[in-house]
């Protein structure tokens, strides 16, 4: 019996992806809803994953091919700072990406960000979309939820913005996403790297940013 013509094509993914750097450190935000086509197959997943002391990925994609690369480049990172004696540097770990992405571009679909904090450079951002470009930027997104927030990163963004600031604004923009965005939702996870060490942070959906348009009559939820 011969397979229907839908078997055959790949499951659609959505994500939303944010990374910001300010004076001092990084902030990095994404959403835990995986999808296949229009099914919900993880409303708690972890899209941010670290690969050094410093250095995190953000994961946007195939979960299977981001998945994989991470593991990939975390043991190439071990090994690399066994060698230095300390941490790489988060240039390096995102080159790692970079070059495990390009040498695989015809495989992988996978749109990720490498963010994190060395005293070398500071707080960086690295875009690293499908294909294996490798850009550093004060500030990227990336994923299905993206497509809403360049312009509002765009304006709202600055460069001596303080830790609070960037940590409300990488929150505001999932927000955003995971109200227009149908494959982006579940709870937003934020993660803060600084010369301080690295926080995580859950913020549940109910505990989210509300836009105007999202209330009905007397602020109820619509």
């Amino acid at each position: 019996m011969a397979q229907p013509s839908w078997s055959h094509t790949p499951p659609d993914t959505g994500t939303t992806i944010v990374a910001c750097a300010y004076p001092g450190g990084v902030v990095l935000g994404a959403d835990s809803r995986v999808s296949t086509g229009t099914y919900v197959s993880n409303r708690a997943s972890d899209k941010l994953t670290p690969l050094a002391e410093t250095a995190w990925l953000l994961r946007s994609g195939s979960a299977a091919d981001t998945q994989l690369v991470a593991d990939y480049v975390r043991y190439f990172a071990q090994q690399h700072s066994l060698e230095l004696g300390q941490a790489p540097d988060v240039s390096t770990v995102a080159r790692l990406v970079q070059t495990m992405n390009y040498n695989n571009k015809q495989m992988l679909v996978g749109a990720m960000i490498v963010a994190g904090y060395d005293k070398k450079a500071g707080g960086q951002v690295y875009g690293c979309p499908i294909g294996g470009t490798l850009v550093r930027e004060n500030w990227t997104t990336d994923g299905s939820g993206s497509t809403f927030l360049w312009g509002f990163l765009d304006s709202a963004y600055r460069e001596d913005m303080t830790r609070e600031e960037t940590e409300e604004l990488v929150t505001n923009a999932l927000a955003l996403a995971m109200a227009r965005d149908g494959s982006s939702g579940g709870v937003a996870r934020l993660v803060t790297i600084s010369a301080a060490g690295t926080t995580r942070r859950m913020i549940k959906e109910d505990a989210l940013p509300v836009g105007w348009d999202e209330l009905g009559p007397a602020g109820v939820i619509v």
